[in-house]
């Protein structure tokens, strides 16, 4: 029983290159076929299963340095940690598998469980899936590992319009149908929802990652509904994948003791995801765009935005491969993000004239792969967000150079 409480705590402590006997260690098989989705992020990762424990283990680590400066104001020079993330998977039976994702923000800043789920298998398109389980509305909140990606920071839309890495405890049904050239999937959850922080916070604004500084919401409902969060995606193993998701529910607590508080206030998100591959020159294009609505109360200043919509598009070129300072199978990347975000759509009553509050951003980068799993990154952003009342934007530029990397 020593020995192996000892084994345990070396496989959780020590990278896979450490003492323990590469023998012992084994790659877990992956699905290495084309037509992955997006839905499939969460187990499409690197894993090591040390001998014969029932369990497999991974996680990616990321980091940067950053120097920027708004309409000529900087902080200096910046060394950031963006994030430690590690993954545990489990196959407990045949057809029944766990998988959790516990991440740490800027250091210990922020520790999060993205994902602990229990899937229960019955046919390729019906699967079971419960715990604390990742809304899967747009792409990128589902498939987020940092080494993914050609940029340090990630996208506007995906962070301050939808919440990144919104997750919730929850269950739902989730199924793929296979074809020669296509697949077809879906997901659809039930899940603890928003609450009111997504009109009272510090942003002065309609903002729903608000609702993410509530760690309640692993543990009870704010209003007693359920948040629908669904998803329909069709991948062709030549074009690539396009995807359609909703989340809907209540925001506000209506209702207290039996005592009637408000009316029910809800809040629908609609996304439209796309990913595909240029065949001659594997040019790789990425894209998302979410429309928000919300039901904000009469008292409201008009500063708090029924309508919002943003996203971005990626665009991936790869410029060399080969042998690059040594390392075999490298490849070094151009690539360029547009992305905006407007927080309030909507008009002034008294004017009629367009409300401002809204951010637009160029990202140009140069990425150096030396290998599948490893990216070192150098990123320059151009960055205009205007205010409220519509006033010139504030100009923001910064220089940014980091890495990332599965372990």
């Amino acid at each position: 029983m020593k020995q192996l409480l000892a084994l345990l705590l070396l496989a959780g402590a020590l990278p896979a290159t450490a003492q323990i006997d590469p023998v012992l260690l084994r790659r877990v098989p992956r699905d290495t076929s084309r037509l992955q989705l997006n839905m499939d992020a969460v187990y499409n990762r690197p894993f090591v299963q040390p001998g014969r424990l029932p369990v497999a283990l991974g996680g990616y680590v990321e980091a940067n340095y950053q120097y920027a400066a708004t309409d000529g104001v900087s902080e200096g020079h910046q060394f950031q940690m963006r994030r430690l993330t590690l993954f545990v998977s489990s196959s407990i039976a045949k057809r029944i598998r766990f998988l959790t994702e516990i991440e740490f923000e800027d250091g210990t800043k922020e520790i999060n469980i993205e994902f602990a789920s229990v899937d229960v298998e019955f046919s390729p398109l019906l699967n079971v899936r419960g715990g604390v389980v990742m809304n899967p509305i747009g792409a990128f909140n589902q498939n987020h590992d940092g080494p993914k990606w050609e940029f340090v920071d990630r996208p506007l839309s995906a962070t301050q319009l939808l919440p990144a890495t919104w997750s919730n405890v929850g269950a739902g049904l989730y199924g793929k149908k296979f074809g020669a050239t296509w697949v077809v999937a879906y997901e659809a959850y039930l899940t603890n929802g928003f609450d009111d922080q997504i009109i009272s916070n510090t942003q002065n604004r309609t903002y729903l990652p608000a609702s993410k500084l509530n760690p309640d919401r692993f543990e009870e409902s704010f209003n007693g509904v359920p948040l629908f969060t669904g998803k329909a995606a069709l991948r062709h193993r030549r074009v690539g994948e396009v995807g359609v998701s909703y989340m809907g529910g209540v925001y506000n607590k209506f209702e207290d003791d039996g005592l009637r508080l408000d009316r029910r206030r809800g809040l629908q998100v609609w996304a439209v995801d796309l990913t595909s591959t240029v065949p001659k020159t594997r040019t790789v294009l990425t894209g998302e765009w979410a429309w928000v609505r919300v039901n904000i109360p009469d008292a409201y200043s008009p500063q708090y935005g029924q309508r919002q919509a943003g996203g971005f598009v990626d665009l991936v070129q790869p410029v060399m491969r080969g042998t690059i300072f040594g390392f075999d199978r490298a490849v070094l990347n151009a690539a360029l993000r547009l992305e905006y975000v407007d927080w309030n759509r909507d008009r002034f009553a008294e004017t009629g004239g367009l409300i401002g509050d809204e951010t637009l951003a160029v990202v140009s980068a140069v990425s150096w792969r030396p290998t599948a799993q490893t990216v070192i990154r150098l990123n320059y952003r151009r960055q205009w967000a205007r205010d409220f009342l519509g006033n010139p934007p504030a100009r923001t530029a910064a220089v940014q150079l980091g890495f990332s990397t599965y372990f």
